[in-house]
């Protein structure tokens, strides 16, 4: 399988928007209320404004009964993709081991 380097991985927000919310017939507010986090924080993360932190990827994980680990590593490749295109690494030398 190809992975096209070129696409954005989708941001763990958008699939919680699009998927996940959706299909627990279940009002955002309601949702945020069973997180234990505010309605605006999860407002920004749906909105793709604000990252899916490890604390709410642990309570992502309990409520949709899946692993924190996959909502962690889905905003790990959303970050790594954007910060590779956004950091400049061009003066640091790569370093190998020594022989």
């Amino acid at each position: 399988m190809t992975r096209f380097t070129d696409r954005c991985p989708t941001h763990p927000g958008e699939i919680l928007r699009e998927d996940v919310i959706p299909a627990t017939a279940k009002p955002k507010a309601e949702v945020a209320r069973m997180l234990g986090i505010s309605r605006q924080h999860l407002y920004d993360i749906l909105s793709e404004r604000k990252p899916v932190s490890p604390e709410v990827a642990v309570r992502l994980g309990k409520l949709f009964d899946n692993a924190p680990l996959f909502w962690v590593r889905l905003q790990g490749a959303y970050d790594a993709w954007n910060a590779t295109r956004n950091v400049d690494v061009s003066n640091i030398p790569t370093l190998h081991a020594a022989e």
